[in-house]
């Protein structure tokens, strides 16, 4: 698998990264130490996690495939915080930070991650606050780069310079979001700003929350997200008018190319200009298979047109 530069930054990843949302939920040790070699075995580098997944679970059985069947030095580890919410200044506080990172190492034992994503904006906290996290983590060793989840554009932008502009705080180097046909926004504010202050794009939900798949286009599969009560608006919130027209697109080119809706769809957000790695879940070994044979998929320019067109943002 190829890797990419995440924006102007050192660091290298996956052009396809593996998610462990399921993990500790629909995924157990076993499934998870299947998805961890495999994708390691495919040439696969970047592994997302985040302390909310299964309220850590997720971590503490990425911590276990490493120490027993997957080399640390195999990894690049992106861990996020968790998810923004609750009272204010509970997700941007250096303590709260800090704490929270420490407790992710123990989860993963491990004395570093690759790259820490911070969550949200939190404006009941200084901004200088939050940056001290980042310039302690970096600082201790325990982070080597750091990024943002969600921000907006003006956010991004705002971050990049009050770092820049701060002794000793590390430029945050990636912006982690939801990115795929079905949500395009981020190409109107954010993309042109992070490509601006060089950082890179890690496309989560590539596949529009599994609809992209066309799995949902006669009906909801007893085996899906969308089937499940924990997992269902999830997945009903990308299911409108607009996306049935751009997943019939995706069949559409799909059938012409004699591959899977799935590698349109990924192929798509892979190759969209800033992106560095676009990450995807799996429920088992096979289903990331399908997911990483997308490596070998370059969509010809009049079919990316194609689907630019009819999923443009509005």
């Amino acid at each position: 698998m190829r890797r990419r530069q995440v924006g102007t930054s050192g660091l290298q990843v996956s052009r396809i990264g593996l998610g462990t949302m399921t993990w500790g939920d629909d995924t157990d040790l076993e499934a998870a130490t299947d998805q961890l070699v495999t994708f390691v075995d495919a040439g696969g580098s970047l592994v997302e996690t985040c302390d909310a997944y299964a309220d850590g679970a997720a971590q503490e059985i990425l911590g276990e495939v490493m120490a027993d069947s997957v080399p640390r030095e195999d990894v690049v580890i992106s861990a996020r915080g968790g998810l923004p919410g609750g009272a204010s200044g509970d997700h941007g506080a250096r303590g709260a930070l800090l704490d929270a990172l420490d407790a992710t190492l123990r989860r993963l034992r491990v004395d570093h991650v690759d790259l820490w994503q911070l969550p949200g904006w939190d404006a009941a906290v200084p901004l200088e606050e939050t940056l001290s996290a980042i310039q302690v983590a970096v600082m201790s060793g325990k982070a080597r780069y750091a990024g943002l989840v969600g921000p907006s554009g003006w956010q991004l932008a705002t971050v990049v310079e009050r770092a820049r502009a701060t002794s000793g705080v590390a430029v945050p180097v990636a912006a982690q979001v939801e990115y795929s046909l079905l949500t395009r926004g981020v190409e109107v504010e954010l993309a042109p700003a992070a490509r601006h202050h060089g950082l890179g794009l890690v496309a989560w939900a590539p596949l529009g929350r599994g609809v992209l798949t066309g799995k949902y286009v006669e009906g909801t599969p007893a085996d899906s997200r969308a089937a499940s009560a924990v997992l269902a608006p999830y997945v009903e919130a990308r299911r409108n008018e607009r996306s049935a027209r751009i997943v019939q697109s995706v069949l559409t080119a799909a059938d012409g190319l004699g591959t899977s809706p799935l590698a349109v769809a990924l192929a798509w957000v892979r190759d969209r200009p800033g992106v560095a790695s676009a990450v995807v879940g799996a429920r088992d070994g096979a289903q990331l298979a399908a997911s990483l044979a997308t490596e070998k998929v370059e969509l010809p320019a009049e079919i990316r047109a194609a689907l630019d067109d009819v999923s443009i943002p509005i």
